[in-house]
């Protein structure tokens, strides 16, 4: 119990045998500030070995690792506490109480954020799997694009490729000297363009008497039928109200009256007359109409009878013509095939080099192809194996869940701020108390020791600086120059300086002593001889005692 005792002195930066002169209450007091030197350096071991795991999964390196830094946080709480003295002014107060706020901040900062993100690992996982899938999502569609250039180029070939291959297989289509074809759409099937117009100016001048007639009639006729349709339309009108007239039905007469004799004499038998007139113009034109073109169509038939003639002339005489042509064209075309075959086997030759070259590149872009895509396909399963624990990443997902704005990010930050700040309450908690609290018995004891020896280090000073003026001084400035001898005469200068100081001491001491042993003689009468005797026995006793110091004090200088 107590080594157990010993060590929290230890961890509050208490020196035990100072504490151990101080009452119970006080021990305890800093045995409460050692334990909370422990919470610190815990949540900092538990920190440390969360970050490390992020890292590597191998405990020989988690746990020593994290058992240094906390063994670190411990060291830096124990100086810190231990540098506090409450009798200090208080600005040096101030600022050593900043200075330990500056450290907890740092300090709770780097053992809250670990902490964090081990309570939101869940959340942090999810974000880092988000960002994963978005920049997975960015490398496919850079790799879809380098594929889709590949394909572009891959179907350019191979249109390239189908395009010689066509080539060659109708190199071995034989097209040479075509027979000429009829034109289908010759008005007259088996005759010449030149030979239908020469037939049809041959029809034309013999039916041109006739066309010029029937085009008087045509206009004769065009010009009559609109009056004879006239005239049947009203003549009518005109017998229907004639025959309303007769019935009674308008006038309520019965029987040819006045007004259905003015409408026989004026309106029907005129229209009657007149209908009667044009509709015989209109039969004799019409018959002359048919006349005319039975005649036109017998001159058409004589001309075309007269030119059919001719071309049975013109048959006999281009049959000859092309049975000749005929044997010419048989011994071109036997020509031509054997230079076809010649020309036809080159121009395969060329073709299956061009295409030969073609499945070349297209067996390229095809691995070109077929790289990209592994390439993505490694790139997307890298990409997919990164474990993404490092602290780092883990950080930069806390601060994008922060930045989220939504109720768990406000979470997760408030727990952030909370841990921060109660680590740094914990930390600081030690240098707390002491600030605001009285100093205690150990505080006491240990600003006394301080003063003692502040004390004696001014005094040290001030003895070698007038040392050091009473050597100037003088002429043994060069005695500086050796450090031997500098030393030898320091002792010496020392030894006669306290010598001398001894033996004034002794000197009044005796001066005293022998005024005391005067002033008790005197009071001594005549009949005290045992006083007097004691007296002498004590001066003997005093001088003995005198002489025996002096050679202590000697010796010891001796030696």
């Amino acid at each position: 119990m107590h080594a157990i005792k010993r060590a929290f002195f230890w961890l509050s930066g208490a020196g035990t045998e100072t504490l151990e002169q101080c009452p119970n209450w006080e021990q305890r007091k800093y045995v409460a500030f050692g334990a909370t030197v422990l919470v610190p350096c815990s949540f900092a071991f538990i920190a440390c070995a969360y970050a490390l795991s992020t890292l590597t999964s191998e405990p020989r390196v988690i746990y020593p690792v994290a058992a240094v830094w906390a063994f670190i946080i411990m060291t830096i709480d124990r100086a810190l506490l231990a540098g506090y003295r409450p009798y200090l002014s208080i600005f040096r107060k101030g600022a050593q109480f900043s200075l330990r706020l500056l450290v907890a901040i740092l300090m709770g900062i780097t053992i809250a954020h670990p902490l964090v993100l081990l309570l939101f690992r869940d959340t942090v996982t999810s974000v880092i799997e988000k960002d994963r899938a978005a920049e997975i999502e960015v490398v496919r569609s850079g790799f879809e694009k380098e594929k889709s250039k590949v394909r572009e180029q891959i179907g350019v070939l191979e249109t390239a490729l189908a395009e010689q291959r066509q080539r060659w297989n109708e190199s071995f289509q034989a097209k040479f000297i075509l027979q000429e074809k009829e034109d289908a759409t010759a008005a007259i099937p088996g005759i010449t363009e030149d030979q239908q117009k020469e037939l049809k100016a041959s029809i034309d001048k013999a039916t041109e008497p006739f066309r010029d007639r029937l085009t008087v009639v045509d206009k004769q006729i065009d010009e009559l039928t609109p009056q004879y349709t006239t005239l049947q339309t009203e003549l009518g009108f005109w017998q229907a109200e004639f025959e309303r007239e007769l019935n009674g039905q308008r006038s309520g007469i019965a029987g040819e009256g006045p007004r259905a004799r003015s409408i026989r004499s004026d309106q029907l038998e005129p229209r009657r007359e007149e209908s009667k007139r044009i509709g015989g113009l209109l039969e004799h034109l019409t018959a002359e109409k048919a006349n005319l073109q039975t005649q036109s169509r017998q001159a058409e038939a004589s001309a075309i009878a007269a030119f059919e003639q001719k071309l049975k002339e013109i048959e006999a005489a281009n049959q000859a013509e092309a049975d000749r042509v005929a044997a010419l064209k048989q011994k071109v075309e036997e020509d031509q095939a054997d230079q076809f075959v010649t020309q036809q086997n080159a121009l395969r030759e060329t073709i299956k080099q061009q295409i030969d070259s073609r499945i070349k590149e297209l067996e390229l872009v095809q691995g070109e192809l077929a790289a990209v895509v592994n390439e993505e396909s490694e790139r997307l399963d890298a990409m997919r194996a990164e474990p993404r624990k490092d602290i780092l990443t883990q950080t930069l997902a806390l601060h994008a869940l922060f930045e989220a704005g939504n109720e768990g990010g406000k979470f997760a930050f408030y727990t952030y701020v909370i841990l921060t700040a109660l680590f740094m309450l914990v930390d600081t908690i030690p240098l707390i108390v002491k600030f605001f609290t009285k100093p205690g018995p150990y505080d006491s004891l240990v600003d006394r020791d301080e003063i003692a020896f502040d004390s004696e280090h001014r005094a040290y000073k001030q003895s070698r600086s007038r040392y050091m003026q009473q050597l100037s001084s003088g002429n043994l400035i060069a005695v500086t120059r050796n450090q031997g001898l500098e030393h030898a005469l320091v002792d010496g200068v020392e030894h006669t300086r306290a010598a001398r100081e001894f033996l004034d001491s002794l000197i009044e001491m005796e001066r005293s002593f022998a005024e005391k042993m005067k002033l008790e003689e005197q009071t001594i009468g005549i009949a005290e001889s045992d006083k007097r005797a004691a007296l002498e026995a004590i001066k003997k006793r005093f001088y003995e005692d005198l002489h025996h110091r002096m050679e202590i004090f000697f010796t010891a200088r001796r030696a």
